[in-house]
């Protein structure tokens, strides 16, 4: 039975891909949303994203895919190398053919083609934190800042991997599960020395790889992957350092001895650890949290901005049917499955970033020669074409293609 649907003033807290998808969709079925960042500006840096086409159709549908854009394409091309600078041809995530490729974008592409499609009446408040939240059957009571308490009909936490709304409405957890590997991040102001604008490299060894992902227009994205027994270890020191570190003892080369020097010279760098969030449920009555706040697939999935549009055109889709607490539980019953199998997935897709040890690591190798070839990487692209695709384990790429919003 389909209740009776609110339309109300929402506080969304995130200004990322999954705050600011959500902030369109629920302006776009008649409520109020506020957008609160704990920064105090819009932020510009990010890495290499791909968008599958779950996330496409949602983009698609909110408005915002052409704002969003491609940059992938037959220029951009990825080389395996060794650290002695030896290469071959190699593939890349984004690499496989077929019509379900997924589209190669930077962070920031997404984000501002979101973030044009905002309307210019959306209140956005930047260096905002909540610091209480207090829900009663009517409503949920905010303070934002310890200073200025507000009502609201809904919340929506947008806000990362560290949530501080799932921490707040929903207790301390825990809700974090290491994967024990580290990443470093960053874009690229120009292509790698010795290469292309649309050149790419992975150097990939047993628990660590560093990636340069390409794109037809710009300079490639860089990544650093690798596996750590002690991950506090990591943060008390440098990024550089700790990323010199996992790479060690072997001398560097020239190649990767570049791209540290670029990774410790950029001006805006990711450095953390890669865990996921599990959570019993995303949701209260009134409470809701989308994205890497709910669920945090990680990089290796390769699927973090895909949910976070899918979840947020979702989440309109459902309170246009029914009534705060049961759209939430709609919302949640469509989207755990999908969730569950990437976050089973991106266990085995790890290893396509990162080798775990040897014997992943001749895996991999293997792996990527059988998909080097143009006629292998064409079947792979029909296969992922279907609501099911696979790799070694039958685990990774599985779904990427299924359509959330519409199923």
């Amino acid at each position: 039975m389909t209740s009776t649907p609110t339309r109300g003033r929402a506080l969304v807290v995130g200004l990322g891909i999954a705050g600011i998808a959500t902030a369109v969709r629920l302006r776009q079925i008649g409520w109020e949303p506020v957008l609160v960042e704990r920064a105090p500006t819009r932020r510009s840096g990010g890495y290499f994203i791909m968008l599958f086409g779950t996330g496409v159709a949602s983009a698609r549908r909110l408005g915002v895919l052409d704002s969003i854009g491609d940059r992938s394409g037959p220029q951009a091309v990825t080389y395996t190398i060794n650290r002695a600078g030896r290469r071959r041809p190699g593939i890349s995530p984004a690499g496989i053919g077929g019509p379900a490729a997924p589209r190669a974008l930077l962070r920031p592409d997404v984000e501002r083609g979101l973030f044009e499609a905002l309307p210019d009446d959306v209140e956005i408040r930047y260096s905002t934190v909540p610091t209480r939240i207090v829900e009663d059957p009517e409503g949920v009571e905010v303070t934002l800042n310890d200073t200025v308490t507000e009502r609201f009909d809904l919340v929506v936490g947008a806000d990362g991997m560290r949530s501080t709304v799932r921490e707040l409405a929903f207790g301390p957890g825990p809700y974090l599960h290491p994967l024990n590997y580290m990443i470093g991040a960053t874009i690229l102001e120009r292509p790698v020395d010795g290469f292309g604008l649309s050149e790419g490299l992975t150097l990939a060894e047993p628990g660590r790889s560093a990636w340069a992902f390409p794109f037809t227009d710009h300079a490639p994205s860089l990544l650093f992957s690798y596996r750590t027994s002690d991950i506090d270890a990591e943060f008390a020191r440098a990024p550089i350092d700790s990323i010199r570190a996992a790479f060690g003892p072997e001398p560097a080369g020239p190649i990767l001895e570049s791209l540290f020097t670029r990774y410790e010279q950029a001006s805006d760098a990711l450095f953390d650890s890669v865990q996921q969030v599990k959570m019993p449920s995303w949701h209260t009555r009134r409470v809701v949290l989308i994205g890497d706040a709910a669920w945090c697939l990680t990089l290796y999935s390769g699927m973090g901005a895909s949910t976070g549009i899918a979840g947020a055109e979702l989440l309109g889709t459902v309170l246009q049917r029914h009534d705060i607490p049961e759209a939430l539980g709609a919302w949640e019953a469509q989207m755990r499955p999908f969730i569950d199998t990437h976050q089973a997935a991106a266990l085995s897709e790890r290893f396509i970033f990162t080798p775990h040890n040897f014997k992943e690591y001749l895996m991999r190798a293997g792996m990527m020669r059988l998909m080097s070839s143009p006629i292998v990487r064409k079947a792979m692209g029909k296969v992922m074409g279907g609501s099911v695709g696979g790799v070694p384990g039958g685990k990774g790429m599985r779904a990427k293609n299924i359509d959330i919003a519409a199923a």
